[in-house]
């Protein structure tokens, strides 16, 4: 990981030379991160001797945490760094070599090359994604893209597919993979299936009110149940309005240009998303990044930006907006949501908060990393979230106060020129949305969100105990496992597979060159025998 200062709260002392805000032991383990509200910690000035007594940010918060907050994450071995960076050389230096026999024809070159005629046109393709591409993703291919012939739940089945050419081209064999548990979709509350009160509902809406709209909500696609599922959500998340969109990607990078601009600076996490690093972009706005989840670098830039100003003319700033994701989907972590808060009221800038992992899969009540901290929801000026993933459906919404969601429904590209969401699409939502507020009349969400919170420390314990280094909060159900070299990433997804356990591998450059990763989503709908024969064959791997 990039090296930081410690993660400050916003009124506390904290030590310095840490990575992360956590700091590294002699054997280069790095202890976890500790907040405890009932368990007042003494202030303590940073020497080096003392290094390896005081843990960064110990304190907690200065009273901003009401609950214990563990987060974990281990720099890379020293050892372990090398070789991995020795494996990509070797790729790279192989990846020359073919190269060279592709260019004299004597081996085969299938990836998509620029016309003879076109030679001398400025190339459409960059010249090192080009050769990352053909030289280092289609070695591990098959991992990726696998089709799926069944509904995402704790089971799935695959249709099986082989490669004649080395991952250039796939053909289906006619065979399907029965069964393989599924550590890989976003389906936390299990609600993504056929079968039950949702799958029933949305059935329903569909023949009466068909699959499309074929309009815009400004026009003549606004339905009622449009109208009802956004009620919904602002009841839901305890604000004053709310509108949904029918694109998760879309609801960041169309709204955030509507919200800022020229003049406006957006304070950006480091690992924030894509969809909110192009809304940023789009924006106009001067985009100035933090390191991931530090306190200390996120206070710095805002001083910065009250002192200083606008460059050149030194201007205050229109706007300040800090952008920040509730569950960082690669590393696993919580975002500190009551110190940037604390930030956020003292400086006077404004806050969005993108919940599309979080929502759902955080709090006592299913209503995200707010309820997860018990947080006024008001204190979050834009709460952004996605439908996709704990709700089983489709789309996006923005919610805050009224104002706001008038001022959007005028102004945001998503709202005025998308398509409006799809009926059934629509009734997924509010069915499962009802069931996890208990207003449906069963105890049902209830029960799919204690058991999320369950599985997912389960699942977290079983790893560490069994010596697996991984990232992230004890309480998210999104678990990195750190597999480190190239050539694990398609071993280990292969073999899994053989197993009938369908997992995700990710790799540079989604991740760093040096932390390649297994990605696992953890759900309700897993019971504690499909964790125990994951973790088991986790040996054999």
């Amino acid at each position: 990981m990039t090296e930081s200062p410690a993660t400050e709260p916003a009124n506390g002392k904290v030590c310095q030379r840490v990575k992360n805000g956590l700091k590294p032991e002699r054997n280069g383990l790095v202890k976890s991160l500790h907040h405890r509200c009932h368990e007042p910690q003494p202030e303590h000035h940073c020497h080096p001797e003392e290094e390896e007594e005081v843990l960064a940010a110990s304190r907690h918060g200065g009273g901003l945490y009401k609950r214990p907050f563990v987060e974990s994450f281990e720099e890379t071995p020293m050892l372990v760094a090398v070789l991995t960076y020795m494996g990509y050389g070797i790729l790279t230096i192989f990846g020359y070599l073919r190269d060279f026999l592709r260019h004299w024809k004597i081996e085969r070159c299938h990836i998509a090359r620029e016309k003879e005629e076109q030679r001398d046109f400025v190339p459409l393709y960059q010249d090192f994604e080009n050769f990352y591409t053909r030289n280092l993703y289609m070695r591990i291919r098959d991992n990726w893209n696998r089709p799926i012939c069944s509904v995402p739940g704790a089971k799935m089945d695959l249709m099986e597919r082989a490669s004649p050419d080395y991952n250039w081209t796939f053909e289906y064999t006619g065979r399907v993979v029965h069964d393989v548990i599924n550590l890989g979709s976003y389906n936390y509350l299990g609600f993504a299936e056929n079968t039950g009160p949702c799958a029933e509902s949305a059935a329903e809406v569909t023949m009466k009110y068909g699959v499309g709209v074929a309009s815009t909500r400004q026009e003549t696609g606004n339905l009622d149940r449009h109208e009802e599922m956004e009620k919904l959500v602002a009841k839901f998340l305890g604000v004053e309005s709310a509108m949904a969109f029918g694109m998760g990607f879309a609801t960041n990078s169309m709204n955030i240009p509507a919200l800022a601009g020229k003049g406006c600076l957006i304070l950006s996490d480091e690992l924030n998303h894509a969809s909110l690093v192009l809304g940023a972009r789009l924006s106009g706005s001067t985009i100035r990044v933090f390191k991931h989840n530090n306190m200390q670098s996120l206070e710095k830039l805002l001083r910065e930006a009250i002192v200083h100003g606008q460059p050149r003319t030194h201007r205050p700033w229109k706007k300040i907006l800090i952008v920040v994701e509730g569950i960082y989907s690669m590393e696993g972590s919580i975002v500190r949501l009551p110190e940037v808060i604390a930030l956020k009221k003292r400086y006077r800038a404004y806050l969005y908060l993108d919940e599309a992992h979080s929502i759902g899969a955080l709090g006592p009540r299913g209503r995200g990393v707010v309820d997860y901290f018990g947080l006024d929801p008001c204190d979050v000026d834009v709460m952004m979230g996605t439908f996709t993933k704990s709700f089983g459906a489709a789309g996006g919404y923005i919610a805050g106060k009224k104002e706001l969601i008038e001022y959007l429904r005028s102004h945001s590209h998503s709202a005025v020129y998308a398509t409006s969401m799809s009926p059934p699409v629509v009734e997924q939502i509010i069915t499962s949305m009802k069931c996890i507020m208990g207003e449906d009349g069963t105890t049902l969400g209830c029960e799919r969100v204690r058991q999320l919170a369950e599985n997912t420390v389960y699942f977290r314990r079983r790893l560490r105990e069994m010596g697996f280094i991984i990232y992230g909060n004890n309480d998210s159900p999104v678990v990195p496992m750190m597999v480190y070299m190239p050539a694990k990433i398609g071993a280990f997804g292969r073999e899994m597979l053989k197993r009938n356990i369908g997992v995700v591998v990710v790799g540079f450059p989604a991740t760093p060159i040096i932390e390649s990763r297994a990605r696992f989503c953890i759900s309700a709908a897993h019971t504690k025998d499909i964790l125990d024969r994951v973790t088991r064959y986790f040996h054999h791997v």
